[in-house]
């Protein structure tokens, strides 16, 4: 067991009865705070070639004095902020006018996990987050010391989880081994993502609309000019062109660079006590703690591009990893890497007690598939919207250019096979199964996903029926489970079927709520 003479000054402070407090360079990461207008103000005169007007300064001016203000709100912080770890619980102070103090029992914390951004990383500073349920969990985003020395906060880390699992009364497999680590080559997936074309446009937006506000005609700098000379003659479809290339360029590398900030150092560790630890990030480390006892599950992604390179993603089914936003953010197991990676990660997540068959669910061998109505659905929805998507040209055909009619005719029909085409991959990625004590729930037409569930952790089932599944005898399985996404859903299958599916996963929960038919015998 650690020794408290062996332990930092402020990790010492806070297991006696004094009180822990934040480092003192947070100072010197408040008063950077400031240094962003100012940065922002010198480049706008590069990009202007030293010109400026009232509205850049008035522009400015706001954001400084803003900047200010949270430098000031972030100081008076660092100078209440107090905690404590004892035997029965982790408390906090802070609040200079609106004074507050939460105090969390050890026995309901979940997860402590270490992030730092990087003005935190060059001042050597960490956050350290603590999740918990129940009573005495704060609300919100969770408990939070923001500024904490990496030293400190490891060792805070460590004595919060040595007591918390020595007051549990814990089932979890001990154990200490890496699962999995980066390897370079995996870079190849990361162009295989749409989030950097959309990143790029939204980047493009955000600074139009700033320099909008900031009255900067953007046609009127010099780089746009050089631009419009060299390609302002060339043939529409040319311009267009490039523009599509230029862009999906852009893409391409933002989403490697981001591939490579999120995951550079990514490891993902079985720790002592029976828990995952994913490790991540090059500028903004990342450091996330899942409990196995927590562990509801586990979901593959296999995107469109991911799916072509026979490449996917795992996410963990877990409880405490916050709000379904934050969920988002925390519950990847692995960055897009080779699909038989994934599966070999996804198979050393489960307990060890899982059996083989119970471990293969993921590949989707031998799930039960849905009946045709359910293409048919699939299929009726892909020809509305490209019915739907075709009458607009049409339309304007018809008024204004018969061109148009052509146009509007030929990708309705593009359209038709394409979005068919989809439907019918969508339909034979349906499937479920119950083996031993997993269910396995496929879907999915643009991304493909299959979540493997515990049956234990199913709280209830969500019946759903529109009236075309009424007419199709179809129905909606909802599997709610208090972790991930929340719900699970069996998208389409026959009212039989997903009745005795139901029963299997968790029998007797839904015998109150079905009425038999008498004349069927049923």
């Amino acid at each position: 067991m650690t020794s408290h003479d062996a332990l930092p000054r402020t990790a010492r402070a806070a297991v006696s009865h004094g009180r822990g407090r934040l480092s003192g360079r947070l100072v010197l990461v408040n008063l950077s705070i400031p240094a962003a207008p100012v940065a922002l103000f010198l480049a706008g005169l590069l990009v202007t070639g030293g010109e400026t007007n009232l509205q850049v300064l008035i522009t400015l001016g706001s954001l400084l004095l803003a900047c200010l203000v949270v430098c000031g709100i972030s100081l008076a912080r660092w100078l209440t902020t107090r905690y404590r770890l004892t035997a029965e619980r982790f408390e906090l102070r802070s609040g200079l006018f609106l004074r507050s103090r939460r105090t969390i029992p050890i026995n309901r914390i979940r997860a402590v996990d270490l992030t730092a951004n990087p003005v935190h990383r060059i001042f050597g500073l960490t956050t350290l987050r603590i999740d918990a349920d129940g009573q005495g969990a704060p609300a919100g985003r969770g408990l939070r010391l923001d500024g904490l020395t990496k030293a400190d906060a490891a060792e805070l880390r460590s004595l919060i989880i040595e007591r918390r699992d020595r007051d549990h009364a814990r089932n979890a497999v001990d154990g200490d081994g890496l699962v999995s680590e980066l390897d370079r080559s995996w870079i190849r997936y990361a162009p295989l993502t749409v989030w950097g074309v959309g990143s790029v446009l939204a980047g493009a937006g955000s600074v139009y609309r700033t320099l909008h506000e900031m009255k900067i005609d953007p046609l009127e700098l010099g780089v746009v000019k050089d631009l419009v000379n060299r390609f302002g003659s060339v043939p529409l479809w040319y311009g267009v062109l490039l523009a599509t290339l230029a862009v999906a360029a852009l893409g391409v590398a933002c989403s490697t660079a981001t591939f490579i900030e999120s995951w550079s150092g990514y490891e993902l560790r079985r720790t002592e006590g029976g828990v995952l630890r994913i490790r991540r990030g090059l500028l903004a480390t990342r450091s996330v703690t899942i409990e196995e006892d927590r562990l509801r599950g586990v979901e593959l992604i296999e995107p469109i591009p991911l799916r072509w390179a026979k490449g996917a993603k795992l996410n963990a089914v877990a409880g405490g990893l916050g709000d379904r936003e934050e969920n988002r953010r925390r519950r990847a197991l692995t960055p897009p890497i080779p699909r038989d990676e994934v599966l070999r990660v996804a198979a050393e997540v489960l307990p060890a007690s899982a059996s083989p068959e119970e471990r293969n669910l993921l590949t989707r061998d031998g799930l039960a598939p849905h009946p045709r109505a359910a293409l048919r659905r699939r299929i009726n929805r892909a020809l509305t919207a490209a019915i739907a998507i075709a009458a607009v040209p049409i339309g304007l055909g018809l008024w204004l250019d018969p061109a148009l009619v052509t146009i509007g005719w030929i990708t309705g029909l593009a359209l038709a096979a394409a979005l068919t085409a989809l439907a019918y991959d969508a339909y034979r990625t349906l499937g479920h199964a119950v083996r031993g004590r997993y269910l396995a729930i496929a879907c999915g037409a643009f991304a493909h996903r299959t979540v493997v569930l515990r049956r234990e952790g199913i709280i209830g089932w969500n019946i759903t029926r529109s009236p075309f599944q009424r007419r199709a005898g179809l129905l909606t399985l909802g599997a709610t489970v208090s972790a991930g996404d929340g719900v699970y859903k069996v998208r389409d299958v026959s009212v039989a079927r997903g009745l005795a599916l139901a029963e299997a996963a968790v029998p007797g929960m839904l015998a109150p709520f079905v009425e038999r038919d008498p004349a069927a015998g049923r």
